[in-house]
């Protein structure tokens, strides 16, 4: 079950995340590398963490004209990196599926961020539940792999997108501060709800003893 929980390194520097991940040898291997700690990195940083036997998660979000998408995806994929995000539509996604190709890479497109409420999808005339869907049809009809969604909509995308891997920022264990998370669920009910990977941050970044907590997370995933 450790595949399935992701470590966010939402940190300041490389130095806090290079503690964190020996924090965490033996109990997770999975790590997202976002747009906070992305300057503090380089391509070797990243091909040496894949070296060492980590997967690495590029939370970039990836949104250009193709050109520059293809290119990024597929420097990305040279480095190793198990699965990445872009954010836009359908000339996005299709470039970065065209960009991975030949490669063990996995594209994941942006649905809606967790931490938006419908007072952002009201901007495109439609529900949160409709524009999630409405995203995750062109990821499904482009070729992605999979979609960044939040747990509350991860259900219906499976029921109607079974080939979609799913994966899911938001996550908070029960009793945990939801903080700028609109869209959350502890781990059960994500996974319940047809969830692919769990991506958690905070809970376990901030926590006094992260190998505890990372621990506590991965035997809530094994009895969901």
């Amino acid at each position: 079950m450790q595949n399935k929980l992701i470590i966010a390194l939402d940190l300041p520097d490389k130095k806090q995340a290079e503690k964190l991940i020996v924090d965490l040898e033996g109990v997770v291997d999975f790590f997202k590398l976002g747009m906070e700690l992305g300057l503090s990195v380089d391509a070797h940083y990243i091909k040496n963490l894949v070296g060492l036997g980590k997967k690495i998660f590029l939370d970039y979000k990836y949104h250009d004209i193709g050109n520059t998408v293809e290119n990024a995806v597929r420097r990305a994929a040279d480095l190793g990196v198990y699965m990445l995000t872009v954010h836009g539509e359908k000339q996005v996604i299709e470039a970065a599926v065209k960009g991975k190709q030949g490669t063990n890479t996995k594209v994941f497109a942006v649905t809606v961020l967790t931490s938006l409420g419908e007072d952002y999808a009201a901007q495109y005339g439609c529900s949160v539940k409709d524009l999630v869907l409405r995203r995750a049809a062109y990821a499904n009809d482009l070729g992605a792999d999979g979609v960044i969604a939040s747990p509350l909509e991860a259900s219906i995308i499976k029921t109607q997108f079974p080939k979609l891997e799913i994966c899911t920022p938001g996550i908070r264990p029960i009793g945990a501060d939801k903080q700028d998370q609109n869209r959350a669920a502890t781990p059960t009910e994500a996974l319940k709800n047809g969830a692919d990977y769990l991506v958690i941050g905070r809970p376990i970044t901030q926590a006094p003893d992260p190998k505890n907590a990372a621990q506590q997370i991965i035997k809530e995933i094994e009895k969901a």
